[in-house]
């Protein structure tokens, strides 16, 4: 499986509710369990007028297709190619 970075462009995202979070986390669990293949959700953010989401799955047609299933906007799909964070600076060079 590969993991991707969904920008999801959503006015005023940073106004959502608990509740309202809730219910798209819900909405969304509901899509990933429709699609029958490997999906996993990891994490979201919201930031501003936007929600960035990290899921995993084989391709990004798969990712499109829950964004569909959702009723969800996917603005911009990206596969991650590396990961990295400040124990990065432990590994020798």
């Amino acid at each position: 499986m590969h993991r991707f970075i969904i920008e999801r462009e959503i006015p005023r995202a940073h106004t959502l509710t608990h509740e309202q979070l809730a219910e798209i986390a819900r909405t969304s669990n509901a899509a990933v369990e429709s699609l029958g293949v490997p999906y996993r959700w990891i994490t979201s953010y919201v930031a501003g007028d936007k929600i960035y989401c990290l899921h995993e799955t084989e391709d990004a047609e798969t990712i499109l297709e829950h964004a569909r299933r959702g009723g969800f906007p996917a603005d911009v799909v990206s596969v991650v190619a590396a990961e990295f964070g400040p124990h990065s600076a432990l590994i020798p060079a």
